[in-house]
């Protein structure tokens, strides 16, 4: 696939990013894509849920698959403005998502910087989809809490 499609759907996930920014929740973003069509939005909800699960790839997850009537998402793909954490990817390893695209890289939690092993093995990763966006986002957001 080329990138102008990812570029795409990474600015829907960025659509929803900003809407956790505007609620006051950390902005990342997420869409699940099946067969060119969004069949999930959704963006961190931590704070509103007070649940600290609530990161936007598991909000994402479970409106994927209540939209498909089945627990795995193997057709799918997943646009994240951050990379996952190790949570949201041992949980994108049991949906056996495809692929995995996302914006910006996460030194501190990412899946990657502590167990790159936690994806299904068939995941395949697309990193740095309009990685300055993502980033600018992030860094405005927590620019503004200090």
């Amino acid at each position: 696939m080329d990138l102008f499609p990812h570029e795409y759907f990474m600015k829907e996930a960025l659509k929803e990013a900003n809407k956790a920014f505007d609620k006051n929740e950390v902005p990342i973003g997420a869409v699940i894509v099946n067969n060119n069509q969004i069949i999930a939005r959704a963006h961190n909800l931590t704070e509103t849920l007070n649940d600290v699960t609530a990161h936007a790839e598991m909000q994402a997850f479970t409106a994927a698959t209540n939209f498909l009537g089945g627990k795995y998402l193997n057709d799918c793909l997943l646009y994240v403005t951050l990379e996952p954490c190790v949570m949201c990817g041992g949980a994108s390893y049991w949906t056996q998502i495809s692929q995995i695209i996302y914006g910006a890289s996460d030194k501190k939690r990412g899946y990657n910087t502590i167990n790159q092993h936690i994806l299904h093995p068939k995941t395949q990763i697309l990193s740095g989809v309009l990685k300055n966006d993502c980033s600018n986002l992030l860094i405005d957001f927590f620019k503004q809490k200090r």
